[in-house]
C-alpha cells in the first residue's frame, strides 16, 4: 500500500512538523469503519503527531522498529515490542518523536474521526 497522498491534515503552520512522517492507512485498505489502523514510518527527527488527546477515541500504539520517545506527561523512550494506550476522555495526551538515525516504524489504532482535542501548548 502506498503512503497517504496528503502527508498531513494539520493546518500548514503545523503540517511542516510532520515532514518526516510517512503514513499508510491500513484500516482504509481493508474497509474498516469502526476503528482505524495506521502504519507510520518516521525519518530521523520526524514526529508522528502533534501532542493530542482524544475525547471519544481510545488509542493504541505498538512499536515495530526504532526507539522513539513517546511524549506523555512523563516522556518515555520505547523500543520494539513495547506498546502504549490512551483511554478516551482522560486528557492523557501524547506525541512521539524519533531521534534515532535509523528511523522507526509503529502501528497506531483507534476509532477514525472521533473526538480529537489537540494540546499544542507543550
Amino acid at each position: 500500500m502506498p503512503p497517504r497522498a496528503r502527508p498531513s491534515t494539520y493546518p500548514e503552520v503545523f503540517a511542516k512538523r510532520m515532514s518526516g512522517r510517512e503514513k499508510r492507512l491500513l484500516g482504509d485498505l481493508f474497509g474498516l469503519s469502526s476503528f482505524g489502523v495506521n502504519l507510520t514510518r518516521l525519518a530521523p527527527g520526524g514526529s508522528s503527531a502533534l501532542r493530542h488527546a482524544h475525547s471519544k477515541q481510545d488509542e493504541f500504539v505498538y512499536i515495530l522498529q526504532g526507539r522513539p520517545t513517546l511524549h506523555t506527561d512523563g516522556g518515555n523512550v520505547v523500543s520494539p515490542g513495547m506498546c502504549a494506550s490512551f483511554k478516551a476522555g482522560t486528557g492523557d495526551a501524547e506525541s512521539s518523536g524519533q531521534r534515532n538515525p535509523r528511523g522507526r516504524r509503529l502501528s497506531r489504532s483507534g476509532r477514525p474521526h472521533a473526538g480529537r482535542r489537540g494540546d499544542l501548548s507543550r
